[in-house]
């Protein structure tokens, strides 16, 4: 979601005359595009903003959007006083306010709900992965989580918006689409003209009827809503991608009951199994939360077990982090983090164990992946395969000559491939 506001932002201001810059000390404004999801990151923007603060023209404008913006609020100007603007992810629509007024402060933290993708210009020029939101928010209320209070509650876009912006982004340069949300299967959006509901597998249907959009993926899912028609999209649809993250983040239940994840160990194994009956190539991916309040020993070793079961190709995990406005953050028996550090370094090394051996496993494979650009030093491009592994090549040319290409895989660790084109 912050690369599909990043990009909305820039185009934005590029409407206002301004063009991207690297160099900080350059630059007539800076804006620090945040997220809030875990105690580090918010402490890391503050930093940044503090270096920023010393490092930029005196009359540059700087301030943060984003879900630390709506986490701070007013309390960001008392941390940083020389903060121009404070936006949350629902309000930075409002950033021009502060062009036309430099020397006002501007503070706009509001839940306006799907206004800004109503008033944000149009992309002139899509990249070939163009993220596409279907709704904002999310009704689960986690325990540990503090999108209810940044992002507010599920809101799902107009079904034919999303399909605009679809049709948009593959008639200026998209091949690859991948709808977005808080709780991405969740959406549901019901037309009052007709009385019809739409689902996201009415989305992947419609989406893949483009004929420049070759690919197609969704981020992030949540169990409950791997309905039985959006299953079997992977059985019908090839141009929706065999990889589909699936967070479960812990494999005790009593950690998921005190985490509000009203699943079970079963349901969730079954929907896996479901998954791979109708796409048999699928790959799962997942987040996992170690050291959540009273996490024992044994529910530690049921999450390594649902590692082991699952074989998780690639997976975010962290230590647990208390954040404000969370029902977690106030519960007792928290754990140590000594504990919580030695559990995520357990855990992890299990992890990148899978993710080097699926990454293995692909050695002498072909695979059609898409180009996504050179990397730092030239001398190689970056593809990306339909399991989302990073493939490096060596580069004859500094651009993509194909956008996707299908690529022999030659050799492979647990960060990433390397392949040749063939012809």
């Amino acid at each position: 979601m912050n690369v599909y506001d990043g990009q909305r932002i820039a185009a934005m201001l590029e409407k206002h005359g301004f063009e991207q810059t690297d160099a900080l000390s350059d630059a007539d404004i800076i804006i620090l595009n945040t997220c809030a999801v875990r105690e580090k990151a918010t402490n890391k923007v503050f930093s940044a903003l503090g270096r920023i603060r010393r490092a930029k023209k005196p009359d540059a404008l700087f301030g943060i959007v984003g879900c630390v913006a709506r986490e701070a609020g007013a309390t960001a100007f008392q941390r940083i006083p020389d903060l121009n603007f404070v936006l949350g992810p629902q309000s930075y629509h409002k950033l021009p306010e502060i062009l036309k007024n430099p020397d006002t402060k501007l503070l706009n933290i509001d839940l306006t709900g799907l206004e800004k993708f109503d008033e944000l210009p149009q992309m002139e020029k899509s990249p070939a992965v163009a993220y596409i939101p279907i709704q904002e928010g999310c009704n689960h209320c986690c325990t540990y989580c503090i999108v209810p209070y940044t992002r507010g509650r599920e809101l799902s876009r107009p079904f034919k918006d999303i399909l605009r912006d679809t049709e948009l982004a593959a008639n200026t340069g998209a091949i690859e689409i991948c709808f977005l949300g808080q709780n991405v299967n969740g959406y549901k959006y019901t037309d009052e003209a007709t009385g019809k509901t739409y689902r996201l597998s009415d989305l992947i249907k419609e989406t893949a009827k483009l004929n420049n959009i070759k690919r197609i993926r969704f981020t992030s899912s949540y169990p409950t809503e791997m309905t039985d028609d959006l299953i079997d999209m992977f059985r019908t649809e090839p141009k929706l991608l065999p990889f589909l993250n699936m967070p479960i983040q812990s494999g005790s239940q009593n950690v998921l009951t005190r985490m509000n994840r009203p699943y079970t160990l079963n349901l969730y194994i079954d929907i896996v199994d479901k998954l791979k009956a109708a796409r048999p190539d699928i790959q799962i991916s997942s987040d996992f939360i170690v050291g959540f309040p009273g996490e024992t020993d044994s529910d530690f070793e049921q999450t390594m077990e649902i590692a082991k079961k699952i074989k998780y190709i690639n997976s975010y995990s962290f230590k647990y982090s208390p954040r404000p406005h969370t029902a977690a953050a106030l519960m007792k028996d928290q754990i140590p983090e000594s504990i919580k550090s030695e559990r995520l370094a357990k855990l992890d090394s299990y992890l990148n164990e899978l993710q080097r051996s699926f990454n293995e496993s692909c050695i002498g494979k072909t695979m059609e992946c898409l180009c996504e650009g050179p990397d730092k030093t030239g001398k190689h491009l970056v593809y990306r395969t339909p399991y989302m592994q990073q493939c490096i090549v060596n580069a004859t040319s500094k651009t993509c000559e194909k956008q996707l290409a299908n690529i022999r895989i030659t050799a492979a660790n647990k960060a990433s491939l390397r392949g040749e084109v063939q012809d």
